[in-house]
Protein backbone atom coordinates (compact mmCIF):
# COMPACT_ATOMS: atom_id res chain seq x y z
CA UNK A 1 0.00 0.00 0.00
CA UNK A 2 2.83 2.40 0.83
CA UNK A 3 4.47 1.76 -2.53
CA UNK A 4 1.18 2.45 -4.29
CA UNK A 5 0.79 5.76 -2.49
CA UNK A 6 4.33 6.83 -3.35
CA UNK A 7 3.92 5.98 -7.02
CA UNK A 8 0.41 7.37 -7.44
CA UNK A 9 1.36 10.95 -8.47
CA UNK A 10 3.93 9.71 -11.01
CA UNK A 11 1.43 7.23 -12.41
CA UNK A 12 -1.24 9.91 -12.61
CA UNK A 13 0.74 12.26 -14.81
CA UNK A 14 2.61 9.60 -16.78
CA UNK A 15 -0.59 7.89 -17.94
CA UNK A 16 -2.61 11.03 -18.72
CA UNK A 17 -1.15 11.36 -22.25
CA UNK A 18 2.17 11.00 -24.06
CA UNK A 19 3.40 14.59 -23.51
CA UNK A 20 6.00 13.61 -20.92
CA UNK A 21 7.12 10.60 -22.97
CA UNK A 22 7.55 12.81 -26.04
CA UNK A 23 9.82 15.20 -24.14
CA UNK A 24 11.85 12.35 -22.69
CA UNK A 25 12.26 10.89 -26.17
CA UNK A 26 13.40 14.27 -27.52
CA UNK A 27 15.62 14.74 -24.48
CA UNK A 28 14.92 18.50 -24.23
CA UNK A 29 12.39 20.65 -22.41
CA UNK A 30 11.80 23.83 -24.42
CA UNK A 31 11.03 26.82 -22.19
CA UNK A 32 9.24 29.65 -23.98
CA UNK A 33 10.13 32.90 -22.22
CA UNK A 34 10.01 36.66 -22.56
CA UNK A 35 12.51 38.92 -20.75
CA UNK A 36 10.29 40.42 -18.08
CA UNK A 37 10.90 41.69 -14.54
CA UNK A 38 12.85 39.11 -12.51
CA UNK A 39 11.11 36.08 -14.02
CA UNK A 40 13.31 36.06 -17.14
CA UNK A 41 16.06 38.65 -16.78
CA UNK A 42 17.53 38.24 -20.26
CA UNK A 43 20.91 37.47 -18.70
CA UNK A 44 20.37 33.71 -18.47
CA UNK A 45 18.68 33.65 -15.09
CA UNK A 46 15.42 34.60 -13.39
CA UNK A 47 12.84 32.95 -11.16
CA UNK A 48 11.04 31.15 -13.99
CA UNK A 49 14.31 30.27 -15.73
CA UNK A 50 15.56 28.48 -12.61
CA UNK A 51 12.14 26.90 -12.09
CA UNK A 52 12.15 25.46 -15.62
CA UNK A 53 15.80 24.38 -15.40
CA UNK A 54 14.96 22.48 -12.24
CA UNK A 55 11.90 20.93 -13.85
CA UNK A 56 14.02 19.72 -16.77
CA UNK A 57 16.46 18.08 -14.35
CA UNK A 58 13.53 16.52 -12.48
CA UNK A 59 12.28 15.03 -15.77
CA UNK A 60 15.79 13.86 -16.63
CA UNK A 61 16.14 15.92 -19.81
CA UNK A 62 18.14 18.92 -21.02
CA UNK A 63 16.86 22.49 -20.80
CA UNK A 64 16.49 24.87 -23.74
CA UNK A 65 15.40 28.51 -23.53
CA UNK A 66 13.35 29.75 -26.52
CA UNK A 67 12.73 33.49 -26.54
CA UNK A 68 9.37 34.74 -27.73
CA UNK A 69 7.24 37.86 -27.21
CA UNK A 70 3.75 38.59 -25.88
CA UNK A 71 2.09 38.62 -29.30
CA UNK A 72 3.63 35.28 -30.38
CA UNK A 73 3.97 33.29 -27.16
CA UNK A 74 0.66 31.42 -27.25
CA UNK A 75 1.09 30.60 -30.93
CA UNK A 76 4.63 29.35 -30.25
CA UNK A 77 3.15 27.03 -27.61
CA UNK A 78 -0.10 25.85 -29.18
CA UNK A 79 0.45 26.25 -32.91
CA UNK A 80 -2.57 28.57 -33.09
CA UNK A 81 -2.16 32.30 -33.67
CA UNK A 82 -4.69 34.10 -31.49
CA UNK A 83 -6.11 37.58 -31.10
CA UNK A 84 -7.56 38.75 -27.79
CA UNK A 85 -10.78 40.74 -27.74
CA UNK A 86 -11.42 41.75 -24.15
CA UNK A 87 -12.15 38.52 -22.28
CA UNK A 88 -12.67 36.62 -25.52
CA UNK A 89 -10.19 35.25 -28.04
CA UNK A 90 -10.17 34.56 -31.77
CA UNK A 91 -8.00 31.99 -33.55
CA UNK A 92 -6.67 33.64 -36.69
CA UNK A 93 -4.25 31.07 -38.13
CA UNK A 94 -1.77 28.24 -37.71
CA UNK A 95 1.89 28.74 -36.79
CA UNK A 96 4.79 26.40 -35.95
CA UNK A 97 5.05 25.09 -32.39
CA UNK A 98 8.37 26.15 -30.85
CA UNK A 99 8.15 25.24 -27.16
CA UNK A 100 6.58 23.13 -24.44
CA UNK A 101 5.89 25.60 -21.61
CA UNK A 102 5.45 29.36 -21.33
CA UNK A 103 6.94 30.62 -18.08
CA UNK A 104 7.75 34.30 -17.60
CA UNK A 105 5.31 35.67 -15.07
CA UNK A 106 2.24 35.04 -17.26
CA UNK A 107 -0.95 36.26 -15.61
CA UNK A 108 -3.99 34.00 -15.55
CA UNK A 109 -6.70 36.03 -17.30
CA UNK A 110 -9.97 34.79 -18.85
CA UNK A 111 -9.07 34.94 -22.54
CA UNK A 112 -5.82 33.06 -21.99
CA UNK A 113 -7.64 30.31 -20.09
CA UNK A 114 -9.59 29.61 -23.29
CA UNK A 115 -6.45 28.66 -25.24
CA UNK A 116 -3.90 27.38 -22.69
CA UNK A 117 -3.96 25.31 -19.50
CA UNK A 118 -2.29 26.93 -16.50
CA UNK A 119 -0.37 25.13 -13.79
CA UNK A 120 -0.75 25.85 -10.09
CA UNK A 121 0.04 29.52 -9.30
CA UNK A 122 3.67 30.47 -8.83
CA UNK A 123 3.31 34.19 -8.04
CA UNK A 124 0.62 36.63 -6.85
CA UNK A 125 -0.13 39.79 -8.77
CA UNK A 126 -2.53 42.64 -9.36
CA UNK A 127 -2.63 45.55 -11.82
CA UNK A 128 -1.78 48.95 -10.36
CA UNK A 129 -2.02 52.49 -11.69
CA UNK A 130 1.40 54.15 -11.54
CA UNK A 131 2.65 57.71 -12.03
CA UNK A 132 5.83 59.69 -11.64
CA UNK A 133 6.51 60.72 -8.08
CA UNK A 134 6.19 64.43 -8.93
CA UNK A 135 2.67 64.21 -10.32
CA UNK A 136 0.02 66.23 -8.47
CA UNK A 137 -2.22 63.16 -8.04
CA UNK A 138 -1.81 61.49 -4.64
CA UNK A 139 -2.10 57.77 -3.93
CA UNK A 140 -5.60 56.79 -2.89
CA UNK A 141 -6.56 56.29 0.73
CA UNK A 142 -7.41 52.57 1.04
CA UNK A 143 -10.95 51.87 2.27
CA UNK A 144 -10.60 48.15 3.11
CA UNK A 145 -13.02 47.57 0.23
CA UNK A 146 -11.24 46.67 -2.99
CA UNK A 147 -14.15 47.60 -5.25
CA UNK A 148 -14.23 51.09 -3.74
CA UNK A 149 -10.45 51.36 -4.02
CA UNK A 150 -10.59 50.51 -7.72
CA UNK A 151 -13.32 53.09 -8.33
CA UNK A 152 -11.30 55.67 -6.43
CA UNK A 153 -8.16 54.86 -8.44
CA UNK A 154 -9.92 55.11 -11.80
CA UNK A 155 -11.51 58.42 -10.85
CA UNK A 156 -8.18 60.27 -11.21
CA UNK A 157 -7.83 59.41 -14.91
CA UNK A 158 -10.41 61.67 -16.59
CA UNK A 159 -8.61 63.64 -19.29
CA UNK A 160 -5.22 62.14 -18.38
CA UNK A 161 -2.90 60.12 -20.62
CA UNK A 162 -2.55 56.41 -19.86
CA UNK A 163 -0.21 53.75 -21.27
CA UNK A 164 -1.21 50.10 -21.58
CA UNK A 165 0.05 47.07 -23.49
CA UNK A 166 -2.01 44.93 -25.87
CA UNK A 167 -1.89 41.10 -25.58
CA UNK A 168 -0.88 41.30 -21.91
CA UNK A 169 -2.56 41.64 -18.53
CA UNK A 170 -1.97 45.39 -18.94
CA UNK A 171 -4.47 45.74 -21.79
CA UNK A 172 -6.69 48.66 -20.68
CA UNK A 173 -9.73 46.97 -22.26
CA UNK A 174 -9.59 44.22 -19.62
CA UNK A 175 -10.41 46.75 -16.91
CA UNK A 176 -12.91 49.03 -18.71
CA UNK A 177 -10.38 51.85 -18.67
CA UNK A 178 -12.05 53.57 -21.63
CA UNK A 179 -14.92 54.47 -19.28
CA UNK A 180 -12.57 56.55 -17.13
CA UNK A 181 -12.20 59.24 -19.77
CA UNK A 182 -8.46 58.66 -19.97
CA UNK A 183 -6.56 59.27 -23.19
CA UNK A 184 -5.34 55.71 -23.74
CA UNK A 185 -2.23 54.78 -25.75
CA UNK A 186 -1.06 51.23 -26.43
CA UNK A 187 2.68 50.91 -25.85
CA UNK A 188 4.80 49.45 -28.67
CA UNK A 189 7.82 48.57 -26.51
CA UNK A 190 8.34 45.72 -24.08
CA UNK A 191 6.80 45.48 -20.62
CA UNK A 192 10.22 46.20 -19.12
CA UNK A 193 10.17 49.55 -20.94
CA UNK A 194 6.84 50.80 -19.59
CA UNK A 195 8.24 52.29 -16.38
CA UNK A 196 11.12 54.04 -18.24
CA UNK A 197 8.55 55.44 -20.70
CA UNK A 198 6.60 56.85 -17.77
CA UNK A 199 9.73 58.43 -16.35
CA UNK A 200 10.51 59.90 -19.79
CA UNK A 201 7.16 61.74 -19.72
CA UNK A 202 5.64 59.69 -22.53
CA UNK A 203 2.46 59.47 -20.45
CA UNK A 204 1.07 60.78 -17.17
CA UNK A 205 0.07 57.31 -15.99
CA UNK A 206 0.75 53.69 -16.85
CA UNK A 207 -0.57 50.31 -15.84
CA UNK A 208 1.95 47.95 -14.24
CA UNK A 209 1.45 44.60 -12.60
CA UNK A 210 2.88 43.89 -9.17
CA UNK A 211 6.20 42.22 -10.13
CA UNK A 212 7.16 44.91 -12.62
CA UNK A 213 5.98 47.68 -10.29
CA UNK A 214 8.05 46.33 -7.40
CA UNK A 215 11.14 46.06 -9.59
CA UNK A 216 10.56 49.65 -10.80
CA UNK A 217 10.10 50.96 -7.26
CA UNK A 218 13.43 49.42 -6.28
CA UNK A 219 15.24 50.47 -9.45
CA UNK A 220 14.02 54.10 -9.38
CA UNK A 221 13.38 54.87 -5.70
CA UNK A 222 11.60 58.15 -5.15
CA UNK A 223 10.84 58.60 -8.87
CA UNK A 224 7.68 56.53 -9.29
CA UNK A 225 4.64 55.88 -7.12
CA UNK A 226 1.59 53.63 -6.87
CA UNK A 227 -1.74 55.45 -7.16
CA UNK A 228 -3.93 52.42 -6.48
CA UNK A 229 -5.32 49.13 -7.83
CA UNK A 230 -7.35 48.71 -11.01
CA UNK A 231 -7.89 44.94 -10.77
CA UNK A 232 -8.75 42.16 -8.37
CA UNK A 233 -5.81 40.05 -7.12
CA UNK A 234 -4.58 37.72 -9.85
CA UNK A 235 -2.28 34.71 -10.19
CA UNK A 236 0.72 34.06 -12.40
CA UNK A 237 1.51 30.54 -13.58
CA UNK A 238 3.27 28.56 -16.32
CA UNK A 239 1.08 27.78 -19.34
CA UNK A 240 0.76 24.46 -21.17
CA UNK A 241 -1.03 23.17 -24.24
CA UNK A 242 -4.50 22.03 -23.05
CA UNK A 243 -3.91 18.51 -24.38
CA UNK A 244 -0.60 18.14 -22.48
CA UNK A 245 -2.26 17.11 -19.22
CA UNK A 246 0.56 14.75 -18.33
CA UNK A 247 3.23 17.46 -18.58
CA UNK A 248 1.16 19.94 -16.59
CA UNK A 249 0.45 17.36 -13.88
CA UNK A 250 4.15 16.50 -13.78
CA UNK A 251 5.03 20.16 -13.24
CA UNK A 252 2.44 20.49 -10.48
CA UNK A 253 3.95 17.45 -8.76
CA UNK A 254 7.44 18.95 -9.07
CA UNK A 255 6.18 22.30 -7.75
CA UNK A 256 4.55 20.61 -4.76
CA UNK A 257 7.87 18.97 -3.92
CA UNK A 258 9.66 22.35 -4.05
CA UNK A 259 7.08 23.86 -1.73
CA UNK A 260 7.31 20.97 0.68
CA UNK A 261 11.10 21.16 1.09
CA UNK A 262 11.32 24.98 1.16
CA UNK A 263 13.07 25.33 -2.19
CA UNK A 264 10.20 27.30 -3.72
CA UNK A 265 10.29 29.87 -0.90
CA UNK A 266 14.03 30.29 -1.31
CA UNK A 267 13.75 30.73 -5.09
CA UNK A 268 10.92 33.26 -4.78
CA UNK A 269 12.74 35.34 -2.17
CA UNK A 270 15.95 35.24 -4.21
CA UNK A 271 14.32 37.19 -7.04
CA UNK A 272 11.49 38.93 -5.17
CA UNK A 273 12.60 39.52 -1.58
CA UNK A 274 9.96 42.25 -1.28
CA UNK A 275 6.95 40.07 -2.18
CA UNK A 276 6.21 39.37 1.48
CA UNK A 277 5.81 43.10 2.12
CA UNK A 278 2.89 43.31 -0.32
CA UNK A 279 1.57 39.73 -0.17
CA UNK A 280 2.58 38.56 3.33
CA UNK A 281 0.47 35.41 3.18
CA UNK A 282 1.60 34.18 -0.25
CA UNK A 283 4.43 31.82 0.69
CA UNK A 284 2.81 30.47 3.84
CA UNK A 285 -0.49 29.99 1.97
CA UNK A 286 1.24 28.09 -0.85
CA UNK A 287 2.85 25.79 1.69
Amino acid sequence: MLLAVVLAPQTLWASADDSVAAIKERGILRHLGIPYANFVTGAGDGMDVELMQGFARWLGVDYEYVQTDWSRAIGDLTGKEVKSIGDDVQIVGDVPIKGDIIANGMTVIPWREKVVAFAEPTFPTQVWLMSRADTAVSPIQPTNNLVDDIVQTKSVLAGKSLLGKLDTCLDPALYDMERTGAKISLFDGTLNELAPALLANESEFTLLDVPDALVALQKWPGEIKVIGPVSEPQDMAPAFRPEDKGLRNAFNTYLAELRADGSFDALTLKYYPFVVEYFPDFLSAQN
